[in-house]
């Protein structure tokens, strides 16, 4: 979950939804952070509670209920760039239910941590992406275990013939390097990506991701402002060669 809003105005708030969709009530509470996006794709994470005034910071979701948290941007209105944070929303381990004090009986209780990312951008600002590197790779997959003459029976009852552990096929990837030199951030899931190159027979290749598979490969996909830097690794399913890759956005 993405929300963009501005350092200013009546843009300057975001509405997040909280459905419980649980037989039993939903205890929560919320909590801010402010996320740096390394090169490599790990996250740093700061407390930032004092940059949002929450509303409601904490409460109850009856079930079935639905329940509107308002995030309202009160830090610096004269901010020069794009910030990002996380808005964690966690489910509080409050038992509402009754359980059995019998010896023999156990239960488990399952809480949910939630987290949706809250992008403020000042007005009047843009991004400029640049790509520094495109490079042709694979990701070698696990590999499929052998099945043994005892599992087989175990799960079908007859004799079978076991086989062997299979290597699965790597798949072919680009490692894209992009640098952002604007003020604003760039979302790089928002648009189409074309890829021009040739295969390893030395034929021309191109390929059209769309920007739904490029959500589903690197999710956001966001790029910081003022010359902050990602590396992006996309599956392309069909391998490029050794030559220079060319990589353009469409919307």
């Amino acid at each position: 979950m993405v929300s963009e809003i501005s350092t200013l105005g009546a843009g300057a708030s975001a509405r997040i939804e909280v459905q419980n969709i649980a037989s039993t009530p939903l205890p929560y509470e919320t909590s801010i952070t402010r996320i740096t996006f390394n090169a490599d794709g790990t996250i740093t994470e700061t407390p930032a509670d004092e940059d949002f005034l929450v509303f409601p910071p904490q409460g109850v979701a009856a079930p079935g209920a639905r329940q509107i948290i308002r995030a309202q941007w009160i830090g610096d209105p004269a901010a020069s760039a794009s910030m990002a944070y996380y808005m964690e929303i966690r489910q509080l381990p409050v038992d509402f239910e009754s359980r059995s004090t019998d010896l023999g009986s156990a239960a488990v209780q399952v809480v949910y941590h939630m987290k949706t990312l809250i992008i403020v951008a000042p007005p009047n600002t843009e991004s400029s992406v640049q790509v520094v590197s495109v490079e042709a790779a694979e990701i070698k997959q696990p590999a499929v275990p052998a099945t043994t003459q005892t599992s087989i029976e175990a799960i079908t009852g007859t004799p079978a013939t076991p086989t062997p552990a299979v290597d699965a096929s790597p798949v072919p990837v680009v490692k894209v390097r992009l640098r952002n030199t604007g003020q604003r951030h760039a979302v790089m899931s928002g648009v189409n990506w074309v890829l021009d190159g040739t295969d390893r027979s030395g034929q021309p290749l191109k390929i059209t991701l769309s920007a739904g598979q490029i959500s589903g490969a690197v999710g956001v996909g966001y790029v910081p402002p003022q010359g902050g830097e990602r590396v992006l690794t996309v599956p392309t399913g069909q391998a490029f060669g050794d030559g220079p890759i060319k990589l353009s956005f469409a919307g």
